[in-house]
């Protein structure tokens, strides 16, 4: 099989000439065409790296090309941040764990699971769709279950894997809780209610040294005004057997202004997921920030 960029690379069902999926094939690894080759995906958009089976076939489009520029011919190889995706995804960042916990290397693994050591390489890097069979033969390789490579357990509530066989917990320093912070979108506000103590879920921006969320007039929540709180945002991937936290602790106060309301309604990220009349904002200021992380000391 060989193909130009350009060409549309066809997966056929197992009903003969039916179209399982197809798209476009957008970037070579080799200069004579053959495989693998990255694809975009028709029905997702997405760019996967694919080593085409014997369900799939190309289809060219118009007459014969001349050879591409180098530039094109190696752009498989060289996207970093680009629509190719330049960051490892989750069936990736699984991958990498487990091969690294049974202290195999990337080649010792490809050659138990029958794979160019290439393509593994790209699979636990970028955000690659291996299919169920090679996925299958990677979890027999790495001694785990196709499941638990595909994150299965999910649905469940964190916390009832098992734990790591040597875990290593980690103090995170500001920078970081910072940053952790902002890659949430729900977080825990905990504070004295009338009732006692109350923890509740909300949805939050960060903004200035502070932590705001709205709410409604007269909720629970907003009896938090004034008060010393924690709010907490977390992490955790029951798979991998990891995750980390990170507390803020300040006081929490009511937007009064109008200008600082105004910045956040037009900077926030989601309407509250509870929905109804929540037009006050309260932030929480960053008086102490701490967080933690959870890893095998393997990655440490």
């Amino acid at each position: 099989m060989y193909a130009h960029v350009g060409d549309r690379l066809v997966v056929e069902s197992p009903s003969t000439g039916v179209t399982r999926r197809d798209g476009e094939i957008v970037g070579l690894h080799h200069d004579d065409g053959t495989p693998p080759y990255d694809v975009r995906w028709s029905d997702t958009g997405d760019v996967t790296l694919v080593f085409p089976g014997p369900d799939a076939h190309v289809d060219r489009l118009g007459e014969p090309r001349r050879p591409m520029p180098q530039a094109t011919r190696t752009a498989g190889r060289t996207h970093h941040g680009s629509v190719y995706g330049g960051d490892a995804g989750d069936v990736g960042r699984r991958l990498a764990a487990a091969r690294r916990r049974k202290g195999l290397s990337i080649e010792a693994v490809a050659e138990r699971a029958r794979m160019a050591p290439g393509y593994l390489s790209y699979s636990e890097t970028r955000t690659a769709d291996p299919g169920s069979g090679t996925l299958v033969r990677l979890a027999d390789a790495l001694g785990t279950t196709y499941g638990a490579l595909q994150g299965g357990g999910t649905d469940r509530p964190p916390g009832r894997g098992s734990a790591l066989r040597d875990p290593h917990l980690l103090d995170l320093g500001e920078e970081e809780c910072r940053g952790l912070l902002s890659t949430r979108g729900v977080g825990r506000i905990a504070f004295t209610s009338e009732d006692g103590p109350a923890v509740f879920p909300v949805n939050y921006e960060v903004t200035d040294g502070a932590v705001a969320f709205r709410t409604a007039p007269n909720s629970t929540t907003a009896s938090a005004v004034d008060q010393r709180v924690a709010f907490e945002v977390d992490q955790v991937d029951d798979a991998m057997s990891q995750g980390w936290s990170v507390l803020v602790v300040g006081r929490c106060r009511a937007v009064t202004d109008p200008v600082e309301a105004t910045r956040l309604d037009e900077a926030a990220h989601a309407r509250p997921w509870a929905g109804g009349r929540r037009i006050d904002w309260l932030a929480v200021n960053m008086e102490r920030l701490t967080g933690r992380r959870i890893t095998s000391a393997a990655e440490s």
